[in-house]
Order: C-alpha cells, then sequence, then structure tokens
C-alpha cells in the first residue's frame, strides 16, 4: 500500500516540476524526459542484470509493433500533460485522470468484449453527463481531459498485451522513442534554441543553466514512481490500487485550484462533482464486490 501511494502521491505532484519548466518547450521537456529515462533505467537493467529479455523481444516484430503504438500513445500523454501544466490548465488536466478508470471499464467493453454490470453503467452515464455539462458550460470540449484519459486508457490497453513488465515496458518503449528524441534536442542545439545551448551560452534566466539541472532530473522523476508503483501493484489486490490511484488527480486538483488559482467557478464545479459521484459509485460497487 505504501508503495502505490508514494507513486501516486510523486505523480500528483509532478505539476509542481514541469511548473518550474515553463520556459521551456512542451516538446523538448518530452524529449529530455524521454533520453534521461532511457539512461535511468538502463542504469538499473544493467545493475539488476536483467537484460535476457530484450533480444526475443527485438526478434518480434509483432511485439515492436505493438509497444511503438503504446510509446506513440505515453509520448502524446506525456506532451498533452506537460502542455497543459505549462500554460495553466492543472484542473483540467487532473479531470483526465479522474475519469480515466472509467475509459478503461469502456475500452475493456469495446475492445475486450467484458460485460459491464448495471452500476457500471450508471457510473459512465454520470461521467458523461459531468463531460456534457463542462462541454456546455465552457463552450468547447474538455478536450485536455479526454485527450489525457483516452491516450492513457489506450497506452493501458496496448500495454495489456504486451505483456512486459513495468520497467522492461518503458525501457522499450524509451528505446524506440529516443532516436526521434535525441535527434531533435541535437537539431535545437545546433539551432540556438535549446536549453542546452542557453546554458552553454550563459543565459540562466532564459531557460539555460537552472532548467538543465531540472532536466537531468526527468529520467529519475519517470522511473521511481513507475517502479514504487510496479512493487505495489504486486502486492495489493486490484480494487485497492482502483481506490489509490485517486490520490493522484486529487493532488493535482488542490495544486491547481489553492496554489495555481484555475478558476472553478459554480457551473463548472457541478461537472466535477458529477464525475466525482460517478467514481464514488464505481469505487463502492467494485469494494462490496471484492468484499463479496
Amino acid at each position: 500500500m505504501l508503495y502505490a501511494a508514494l507513486a501516486y502521491i510523486a505523480w500528483g505532484l509532478f505539476p509542481l516540476y514541469f511548473k518550474r519548466l515553463s520556459d521551456v518547450n512542451a516538446l523538448e521537456v518530452i524529449a529530455h524526459r524521454t533520453v534521461w529515462s532511457l539512461v535511468f533505467v538502463a542504469v538499473i537493467l544493467a545493475v539488476l542484470r536483467r537484460w535476457a529479455w530484450l533480444g526475443p523481444v527485438l526478434r518480434s516484430p509483432r511485439l515492436l509493433a505493438t509497444c511503438a503504438v503504446s510509446a506513440l500513445l505515453l509520448s502524446s500523454n506525456w506532451l498533452v500533460y506537460v502542455w497543459a501544466v505549462q500554460h495553466g490548465h492543472v484542473v483540467e488536466a487532473s479531470l483526465g485522470y479522474f475519469i480515466n478508470p472509467l475509459v478503461n471499464v469502456m475500452l475493456g467493453f469495446v475492445f475486450l468484449r467484458e460485460r459491464l454490470r448495471p452500476v457500471q453503467w450508471l457510473a459512465i452515464g454520470l461521467a458523461a453527463a459531468g463531460v456534457i455539462w463542462l462541454t456546455v458550460t465552457a463552450g468547447r470540449l474538455p478536450w485536455i481531459a479526454l485527450v489525457l484519459a483516452l491516450s492513457f486508457g489506450f497506452y493501458g490497453l496496448m500495454r495489456k498485451t504486451a505483456h512486459l513488465g513495468a520497467l522492461e515496458g518503458l525501457t522499450l518503449e524509451t528505446l524506440i522513442l529516443s532516436p526521434f528524441a535525441a535527434g531533435a534536442l541535437i537539431w535545437w542545439t545546433v539551432q540556438g534554441t535549446s536549453a542546452f545551448a542557453l546554458a552553454s551560452a550563459g543565459d540562466v534566466v532564459g531557460g539555460g543553466g537552472g532548467h538543465l539541472a531540472w532536466l537531468l532530473l526527468a529520467g529519475p522523476l519517470t522511473a521511481i514512481p513507475l517502479l514504487l508503483f510496479a512493487a505495489g501493484a504486486r502486492r495489493i489486490t486490484l480494487t485497492t490500487l482502483g481506490l489509490v490511484q485517486y490520490l493522484s488527480p486529487t493532488i493535482q486538483f488542490l495544486l491547481g485550484v489553492w496554489l495555481y488559482h484555475e478558476p472553478l467557478a459554480g457551473a463548472r464545479l457541478v461537472g466535477f462533482v458529477l464525475i466525482w459521484s460517478a467514481l464514488a459509485v464505481y469505487s463502492a460497487e467494485s469494494l462490496w464486490r471484492s468484499r463479496r
């Protein structure tokens, strides 16, 4: 429980990290996150001597294709999330991770032919009503929340069929993305616009030296919560894990409202209440069935 809670608390505090990098383009932040995550997990695998899985995976075109799709979904999720935090949409980003469990249920129904129970349909209906309400009151779809929920939902669906551990999966995904990320970083550095270039030019204020150290932390900050999650998920029930997962969006929501003072007018709050009600119904039903 402690491992899982620490993982979700760390993910919930991510806005503090990405807000610190608001002067760095979100795409460059993701490129750094990809490269330094690969370096970090490669060091861990080297220490643990856990490279035996890589050979068979590289000889499996189908598995590589699946992981390539999951890597694209993961990087898209990262990019939208970082952009949202940097541009003052932490509350809407938290909404995406609130509704993600219900998106997972729907994806299981559509793609895995899992049967939904009546209470699950009720929860999905309440969440849909919340999204519709937010769309009507704001005059636009809450696209950040929907993109985050759908991209992470489909990412989970792809990983479900890939049969790789958390550490191995992240290694392969970042291995696939890193040539593109490293090429982009080299190009931006040559052009003189990257954090590396600004640091070498002595431009500490404009995203240089100060940001460089933060960008280098992207690797461990990405991998450590994932390892904590994997350690926790193996030791507690899925129902318990499903309840603990709400720590992350709750922390993000509180940061957005109380620390960053993002607007949460009465009409908008109604949409959130509908979605929270959906999660309460879904979680209570899951807990009841687990105890039975």
